[in-house]
């Protein structure tokens, strides 16, 4: 697998770049920012993105998509349920101090148990509500791009229109820590980390593993 890590836009997304070694075919994950960036790295690295997928629908994820989208020709993936986050997506980023102009809708939206490929590679969808509606992770093997449900030492934000702390909790609980431990977590902002280390040295996630959150 090869992947590629773009910190990009005012807000420093993390956008991957994930593609076959093979077929040499790719997914653009969070395009946040820095079209001209990631389009480079995309013709330098010799990868065609089939799919742009955007791990929730706030503005910061969604800078660089349109450009991106036009430029490669790219279909837009969301999941199902954060298609009204996206139709409000530049009202987001005026809340911000920020102007950015309206996406157009996904060309094809997600829902749990899907899979997003890429030659060999499958990634499967995992709905991890929460930080918004929508959210959502892609998993394959010992990697899991997690958006912004999981960073190293913390978790997404909750305060935003259509966040939920306990929801997110419980996807966190139900969906991530699930996994094993040796599994890389790839955050929408940060370091990467692993599972393990998010269960053992997390402070937001202590009442999880020891049984004082149970909601």
């Amino acid at each position: 697998m090869i992947l590629e890590t773009l910190v990009v836009g005012p807000l420093g997304v993390n956008c991957y770049l994930v593609g076959d070694e093979k077929t040499r075919e790719a997914i653009v994950i969070d395009p946040g920012g820095d079209a001209r960036a990631i389009l480079d790295t995309l013709r330098h690295g010799r990868l065609t993105p089939i799919a742009i997928v955007a791990t929730h629908a706030h503005f910061d994820h969604l800078l660089a998509l349109e450009e991106v989208r036009q430029q490669t020709r790219a279909p837009f993936f969301l999941h199902a349920d954060e298609a009204p986050v996206l139709a409000n997506a530049s009202i987001g980023a005026r809340l911000f101090g920020f102007v950015f102009g309206q996406p157009a809708p996904a060309d094809r939206l997600l829902r749990a148990g899907d899979e997003v490929r890429a030659g060999s590679l499958a990634f499967k969808v995992l709905h991890t509500p929460g930080h918004s509606p929508g959210g959502m992770c892609l998993w394959r093997d010992n990697h899991v791009f997690v958006g912004d449900t999981l960073f190293q030492g913390g978790i997404g934000r909750t305060d935003l229109p259509g966040g939920d702390y306990a929801t997110l909790m419980r996807s966190i609980r139900d969906k991530l820590l699930t996994l094993p431990d040796d599994t890389r977590v790839y955050p929408g902002h940060g370091d990467a980390t692993t599972i393990g280390e998010e269960r053992h040295r997390n402070p937001f996630l202590r009442p999880l593993e020891t049984g004082q959150w149970n909601v």
